[in-house]
């Protein structure tokens, strides 16, 4: 039983699972850093794997797919933004919107082009991103735990994997020490004080939701791509709002956001490996428990128990530019 909750494995099996909600939790926060909440993570990540799938699928090339990928989570954010941003409409609308777009679009194309309920086929060789073996994790294998460690943990993933935990510091760089982070901040705390400035607060916030995007398309790609074989319907199972919960759990800070989606990632690993497992003097619990336990972690969290958690003040508040 203890092997279960603190194995290798189990760990393994945490980093992957991790990584889709960490791409989409940086995603949403990029986004509500600049004042625009974002509720469609799930439909662009949905539409961003599915297009992934279809071109990998067609032309037997991983990055093509990912570039694809990214290509249409842009344009789902570019439609949020043209809704929120330029017109000014309900950003809690526009991004349930695009979440039952991308559902429903992603449901009739896959069936009208590929005739198997919604599904892409499974894709050929050169369509996925396989696992990297690090430089000498053989040889250090047999190397107690550190060599473990780096043979077992931090070996034998694919690349967009790495690139997703990458991205923690250097989100953290580009927020806190550079002048786009800054003006990123301060239009989402007070995007009048930033139009005073004489920075255009609607190009900012365009911006942000762009590099949402990109990082959908990442976590999306790597559904579709990387962790599976194909696009299956409604592959994305609630992880975007997964992230949206660990992104509130974090405070809208990188690295709270990674230790959540990590938190997240290891109750769902742990939920895998429970299926089938007796429990001492209980005895075999129904799957669905354990099933469960991600979603009712993220109910608890946002019934208020990680404190008081404070988002940007002009979150979800469309900017009207004051005439003088």
């Amino acid at each position: 039983m203890v092997d279960i909750f603190f194995s290798y494995a189990t760990f393994d099996s945490m980093a992957r699972l991790a990584t889709p909600l960490l791409f989409a939790c940086l995603a949403g926060l990029y986004s509500e850093r600049s004042g625009v909440v974002d509720i469609g993570l799930e439909g662009k990540m949905l539409g961003a794997a599915f297009g992934a799938a279809c071109v990998a699928f067609l032309t037997a090339n991983a990055w093509l797919g990912l570039l694809t990928g990214i290509g249409v989570a842009v344009g789902l954010s570019l439609l949020h933004g043209f809704a929120s941003i330029t017109n000014r409409g309900n950003q809690i609308v526009s991004g349930v919107a695009i979440n039952f777009l991308a559902a429903g679009l992603t449901a009739l194309l896959g069936q009208a082009w590929f005739g198997q309920g919604g599904r892409t086929p499974s894709l050929p060789e050169g369509g996925r991103f396989l696992e990297i073996t690090l430089p000498f994790a053989e040889e250090m294998a047999s190397v107690p735990v550190i060599g473990r460690f780096y043979s077992e943990f931090l070996s034998g993933h694919n690349i967009l994997l790495y690139l997703a935990f990458l991205a923690v510091p250097l989100t953290w760089w580009v927020l806190f020490r550079t002048r786009f982070g800054l003006r990123l901040r301060a239009v989402g705390e007070n995007p009048a004080a930033v139009d005073t400035a004489g920075i255009s607060v609607t190009f900012l916030r365009y911006r942000a939701v762009i590099i949402c995007g990109i990082l959908c398309g990442f976590a999306g790609a790597y559904l579709a791509i990387a962790q599976s074989s194909g696009f299956i319907k409604d592959m994305t199972a609630g992880k975007g709002f997964i992230a949206l919960a660990a992104l509130i759990f974090a405070k809208w800070k990188p690295l709270n956001a990674m230790l959540a989606c990590l938190l997240f990632g290891y109750l769902d690993a742990v939920a895998i490996r429970m299926q089938g497992q007796p429990l001492p003097g209980i005895g075999e619990v129904p799957v669905q428990v354990f099933q469960a336990l991600p979603y009712v972690l993220t109910v608890i969290l946002l019934a208020g128990f990680i404190g008081k958690a404070i988002p940007p003040k002009a979150s979800g508040i469309p900017y009207l530019k004051e005439r003088t």
